[in-house]
């Protein structure tokens, strides 16, 4: 008994055992979170330092960059859509089977057998679309704010090379279900792929030089869309491009850190900072308006535009930032979940090469290319897309001036040119199409023409020259490139949306023209 009341004694290994067992909550907690309750400035400090998720942000941000009217969340929704396109990505992958025999029937299985499955994959159907929207939107807005100029440049590029992934990721997820929407969308997409096969073709090199049959077979991986081409498509949206993606994000996001946070404006009046929360400490600490910059190492002479503005005009990132990332994901999520409720992935009949769907239409994203497409396969697939892309590419590059950078178009001018080019962009697009609805194009008025003048001169190339022409005359008005680049950006934003209306709702069966869907023939 002695022993045994020795052995329960409050110092001994048991006793210390039983202590520790009860404050193993507390200690858990504190393992995790080193630096305490985040109710000082110190604190909420020290929670973005210590944290892997929060650590990419800077501890202060500054207080313009709060204004959701500047950013629209779009670039925190654009990376919140990617998370629940792969969250849901995940769950469909359980019981998904990359195979030609059993790829629909596993589709049908999530739809009908599997708990929640039915919303999970309207989900991440929304989620996708979802992340198309966000990052175009978000493309346009860093430009009309002249945020790729200050040393952003690089960014700017890493931005297109995420714009390029989301697309691919988007259309390789297209043929899994492989029903028969999914299959001649992609047959689209795969035909264009060999489309060099127009120009090698008209120049008689296609025996010597195939480039055409060489990015087909790589995309699918032999001479007709199966089994192969499923199991490339699977392996590229499923492991590579989230990979590349994941990467290039988070590239992205570094450099807007070491960029010197979002872009903002040179001179901050207290309009633009209304209703924005303030530090009470450090506007008591630095009364005085300074003209130094402020690092992390010591208060140094001069200033960097980067570093502009004094630290009263920053705040905590958190709470402040994080709020307002988590309630613009919150919204996209909600939009996803409402939009699933209402509408279902679409699931046709299994494919099948020998009936092909008419019209066969590519994802809506791809609508506008599939009308140049109709006039030329290799400039309306490659060549004008891969002309847009370098002269995205090129911009700040050829745009050097350093003002205006953090203001929504600029200025008045600006502003009155982007109205001035999206009237001019929807009139030439309404006009060219209009032209080769009632009258064809070259081919139509003169049969023989050489097909090498039909590859490179159609409605396609002939927008792109007057946009360019367009761009040059804005110029030499204004005198300013930055102000041409805002009516070329313009022109060609706009005829994206016209082309992807006219494609989707005006073609019809055999590509024809109907004013409506309802006026299509029956079948």
């Amino acid at each position: 008994m002695k022993q045994e009341r020795e052995t329960s004694a409050p110092g001994s290994a048991i006793g210390q055992y039983l202590s520790n067992l009860k404050q193993l909550p507390g200690n858990l907690r504190r393992s995790m979170i080193r630096h305490g309750a985040a109710e000082t400035s110190r604190a909420r400090a020290q929670a973005v330092f210590s944290n892997i998720f929060l650590h990419v942000h800077s501890v202060k941000v500054h207080r313009f960059s709060l204004r959701w009217s500047y950013t629209f969340g779009l670039g925190v929704m654009s990376a919140g859509a990617f998370f629940i396109l792969s969250l849901t990505g995940l769950l469909l992958m359980l019981y998904y089977e990359p195979s030609t025999q059993n790829a629909y029937s596993s589709m049908k299985d999530i739809i009908y057998i599997v708990p929640s499955g039915r919303l999970v994959r309207n989900v991440h159907r929304w989620g996708a679309h979802i992340m198309v929207i966000c990052v175009f939107l978000h493309m346009a807005r860093v430009f009309y704010t002249g945020s790729y100029k200050r040393g952003r440049e690089f960014n700017w590029l890493v931005g297109l090379v995420l714009l390029v992934l989301t697309l691919a990721l988007s259309f390789t997820g297209y043929l899994l279900p492989w029903d028969q929407l999914a299959y001649w969308a992609v047959t689209i997409g795969t035909n264009i792929a060999s489309s060099p096969q127009e120009v090698t073709d008209a120049l008689g090199l296609t025996d010597q030089i195939d480039v055409g049959a060489l990015m087909r077979h790589l995309l699918i991986g032999s001479d007709q869309i199966g089994n192969n081409a499923l199991v490339r498509f699977y392996f590229l949206h499923c492991i590579f491009l989230p990979m590349l993606l994941v990467m290039f994000v988070a590239v992205h996001i570094w450099r807007v850190r070491k960029d010197g946070g979002l872009s903002r404006p040179d001179d901050i009046g207290p309009e633009l900072l209304e209703g924005i929360p303030k530090d009470a400490m450090a506007e008591k600490t630095f009364a005085q308006k300074s003209v130094k910059t402020y690092s992390l190492v010591a208060v140094v002479k001069g200033s960097h535009p980067e570093n502009s503005g004094a630290p009263e005009d920053t705040i905590d990132a958190m709470p402040h930032a994080f709020v307002r990332e988590f309630a613009a994901f919150m919204l996209i999520l909600a939009v996803a979940v409402v939009l699933s409720y209402f509408s279902d992935a679409p699931l046709k009949e299994p494919a099948n090469p020998s009936v092909p769907e008419n019209p066969a239409k590519a994802p809506w994203y791809f609508l506008g290319l599939q009308e140049l497409v109709g006039y030329s396969a290799f400039m309306g697939g490659i060549g004008i897309p891969t002309i847009a892309l370098i002269g995205l590419g090129l911009i700040p590059y050829l745009d050097r001036d350093r003002n205006g950078i953090g203001i929504w178009f600029e200025n008045q001018q600006g502003r009155s040119v982007a109205f001035v080019s999206s009237i001019f962009s929807f009139v030439t697009c309404v006009a060219i199409l209009a032209l080769t609805v009632n009258f064809g194009w070259l081919r139509n008025w003169y049969p023989d023409v050489p097909q090498i003048v039909i590859t490179f001169v159609n409605p396609g190339t002939l927008l792109v020259g007057v946009f360019a022409a367009w761009s040059l005359l804005t110029i030499k008005k204004f005198d300013s490139i930055r102000i041409g680049a805002i009516a070329l950006f313009t022109c060609f934003f706009v005829a994206f949306i016209i082309l992807t209306y006219f494609a989707t709702v005006h073609r019809g069966p055999n590509w024809q023209f109907y004013w409506w869907p309802s006026l299509w023939p029956g079948h």
